[in-house]
């Protein structure tokens, strides 16, 4: 217990030489655990220094005959190799020596070690593997070893090697004849693993775990199953011969190995067999957890685009499990792999369609109802009698709760859109619609009523009505095989109104000041910057602020900003405007001072060749930052450029002109601008998924304020959020009020904030 004490304190430098004396002499005691252990903990607290003085006491320990200490020794010296790697080098003669040892234990550290010593000269493992292979290693679990080096070796080899045959391969084969099931397992398991293997040297691995598929040992069934499995991927025809043996573990006690074995049966099974496996995996079910019956659907799904023909059997297997008990996750997988086959097997769309229908009669989960009823409300006009799936989705507008007869009453507007013989009964329901007791569901009702023209509206054309109802959300609402990823949703919500109109009389403000229209701002700033050579490399840009206003108004010059922030990098947009009509300024530039912030370092700028009168244009300056830092500093600006006299009656500038600067107002990049307004629907849902470990708790004293609401709109503006559910405004005559905020930060970190504000004494405000 005190050698384990020692090991784990780890002693200080002024306590340690206490410590490493009473060791040394523990390392020279009679009794071999003394030694053994003296060596271990001698080697985890000493540094450079001191291993030097105990290196002849660990090369005699190496070669002791108690393998105890030996094995001490060698496994210390593992250690050692990643912190003093010069030393233990020099003890390759005595680990030499232990890898003859009698000793199991012995032989497999001393190998270890011994191939980590030689691992970066590729010469000195081969005559390692090459001497070793001849027949001197006894340990199975140095035999082990020495299998998983000599496949390292193959590897390395097979892109010099032009010849046919593989070096050491027979010394693999030969491994799968010896007494020890672990080295046999190893070797076959390398054998499968062999880049560009053949069936021919694939054969007699399979044979043997062929064999171990019937041995009364779990952890063997367990290891063939899995190995065949992943071989059944490449080589599915090698694996056949297994089938019948396969076959009969689907009744296996350990359902890892039943699983295992049904989806191995199903990469290698053939069109025959398919209706004889599902009888088998009907009853194989419901004796699984969840997770296992994931993987079997996902082999299904696969099954069924392998031989399509057989679609039939295998979508009625999976609308019988889609209505059993089962989680979230489990329906959610057998939904997906229903609308991939409806999606990839036209002669599945009709059945699968109406399956999926079936469900969402007995559906739990609100989600999946609403994403069956998108998937219907765009697959089920396509088919040849689409009127069938009217009353599946009508019943949820009665049956269901406000999300899922929302997103009804979109898929029945979908239909009406699609196919006219259906539009007058859609009306109709879609005017039943108008009484629902929940606000969205009668808002889609009135919308969808006025966008197909229900009621004496002005009808959009068919392609602008297809467009609102078909159009991409730029959300990925489908099931994918790719991991979401929310740098693919834009920052900003898009707004397009079916038929807009132009204000008569209003002029073009270019980018010079942030796009007002539909285009979203965030996704129009970063086609403008990556068109730029400079800034083409900065990555994905994450927020561009509101424009900053650098002059006063009225002046001759009016100069706004916008800070765009990216993870490495801010670029400021200068946008400038000439007032004055009897100049044109040239190559106008703006001369950044960050001297006042020292976390940036300006590394691109680009001017503006020519700037006539009232037509905005945009001059660029980027820095770079701490990469994922949010950086905070103060800028000084100066605008710089050539002024050339115009002549009014001409409107032609003069050739010579003159440089000249124009201070403007100094520029500040805060905490706010890594923080992207982001809301949440249900905030008090968002607040409780989240970990109770990401909370800070604080309480802070704003001193005097105006009032609690000009408090509450300082701290908004500070933290640069979304406020929630109307909690930004402050009630007349309160004395304490609630704010909720909500926001993404830079790294796409999702924030929420509850703040508690309440007035101590007349006007001193205190915050939580």
């Amino acid at each position: 217990m005190v050698y384990v004490m020692i090991k784990e304190l780890s002693p200080s430098a002024d306590e340690v030489i206490i410590v490493t004396s009473s060791l040394m002499k523990d390392m020279t005691s009679k009794t071999d655990m003394y030694r053994a252990n003296a060596i271990r903990v001698l080697c985890r607290i000493t540094d450079g220094t001191l291993l030097t003085q105990i290196e002849r006491y660990l090369k005699q320990a190496i070669v002791d005959k108690n393998p105890v200490v030996a094995s001490a020794a060698l496994v210390s010296g593992i250690h050692l190799l990643q912190t003093n790697p010069e030393i233990v080098k020099r003890w390759s003669n005595e680990v030499q020596e232990a890898v003859q040892s009698r000793a199991a234990l012995v032989q497999f550290h001393a190998l270890a070690l011994l191939h980590q010593i030689r691992q970066n000269d590729r010469l000195a493992v081969n005559k390692l593997v090459s001497s070793l292979t001849k027949g001197s290693v006894r340990s199975p679990l140095a035999q082990c070893l020495l299998i998983r080096y000599t496949s390292q070796v193959i590897r390395e080899s097979a892109n010099n090697n032009q010849a046919g045959d593989r070096p050491f391969y027979d010394f693999l084969e030969g491994c799968l004849r010896h007494k020890a099931e672990m080295v046999i397992f190893e070797a076959a398991r390398a054998i499968t693993e062999l880049n560009g293997v053949t069936s021919r040297e694939l054969t007699p691995a399979i044979t043997v775990l062929q064999l171990f598929l019937s041995s009364s040992k779990p952890v063997l069934r367990f290891a063939a199953v899995r190995t065949l499995n992943k071989v059944a991927m490449t080589h599915p025809m090698a694996v056949t011969n297994c089938n019948i043996d396969m076959e009969s573990l689907i009744s296996d006690q350990n359902r890892s190995i039943a699983t295992l074995a049904i989806t191995t049966l199903l990469k290698t099974g053939n069109e025959s067999s398919v209706d004889r496996l599902m009888k088998q995996i009907t009853n194989f079910m419901s004796d699984i957890a969840d997770e296992f019956k994931i993987v079997v659907v996902e082999a299904i799904r696969s099954l069924c685009l392998k031989f399509p023909l057989k679609h039939r059997s295998l979508m009625n297997f999976l609308s019988n499990i889609l209505r059993e008990e089962g989680g979230f996750e489990y329906k959610k997988a057998i939904v997906d792999s229903i609308v991939i086959l409806i999606r990839d097997i036209p002669e599945a769309k009709e059945s699968g369609l109406l399956h999926l229908c079936e469900f969402i009669e007995d559906c739990e989960f609100t989600y999946l109802s609403t994403q069956i009823l998108h998937f219907l409300g765009i697959e089920g006009p396509k088919t040849s009698d689409p009127s069938k799936y009217i009353r599946y989705i009508y019943n949820r507008v009665h049956l269901e709760n406000a999300t899922v007869r929302a997103g009804a009453v979109s898929t029945l507007a979908k239909f009406g859109a699609m196919v006219d013989t259906l539009k007058p009964r859609v009306f109709v329901l879609l005017r039943r619609c108008l009484f629902d007791n929940d606000d969205e569901v009668r808002d889609r009702a009135t919308l969808y009523l006025n966008t197909l023209g229900g009621d004496g509206a002005v009808v959009e054309t068919g392609e602008d009505v297809k467009e609102f109802l078909f159009g991409s959300l730029d959300i990925p609402l489908e099931p994918s095989e790719e991991d979401f990823d929310i740098n693919s949703v834009p920052k900003e919500v898009k707004t397009q109104p079916l038929a807009e109109k132009k204000a008569p009389g209003k002029k073009p403000t270019g980018l010079g000041a942030p796009p007002a229209g539909p285009p979203s701002t965030v996704d129009a700033y970063e086609k403008l910057l990556s068109s730029i050579p400079e800034f083409a490399n900065f990555g994905k840009l994450f927020k561009s602020s509101a424009p900053v206003e650098l002059t006063e108004a009225e002046t001759e010059y009016a100069v706004n900003v916008v800070k765009h922030i990216f993870d490495g990098h801010v670029v400021f947009q200068y946008n400038c405007t000439n007032t004055i009509p009897e100049q044109l300024l040239e190559n106008v530039t703006v001369i950044v001072d960050a001297s006042e912030a020292e976390e940036f370092a300006e590394v691109a700028s680009k001017p503006l060749r020519s700037l006539p009168y009232d037509s905005p244009g945009q001059t660029f300056v980027a820095f770079e930052k701490p990469e994922g830092v949010p950086a905070i500093g103060k800028f000084s600006n100066m605008l710089r450029f050539i002024v050339k006299e115009v002549d009014p009656s001409t409107g032609e500038a003069e050739d010579d002109g003159v440089e000249d600067e124009y201070q403007l107002e100094e520029l500040e990049v805060v905490a706010a601008d890594y923080m992207l307004k982001v809301g949440v629907s249900n905030f008090r849902n968002a607040w409780e998924t989240m970990d109770a470990d990401c909370e800070r708790v604080d309480e802070y004293g704003l001193g005097p304020r105006e009032s609690l609401a000009e408090a509450v709109n300082a701290v908004i503006n500070l933290l640069g959020m979304q406020p929630c559910e109307g909690t930004e405004v402050v009630p007349n005559n309160s004395r304490s009020h609630t704010c909720l905020l909500s926001g993404v930060y830079i790294g796409n970190v999702k924030v929420l904030v509850r703040l508690q504000f309440g007035l101590d004494g007349p006007k001193d405000v205190a915050m939580k």
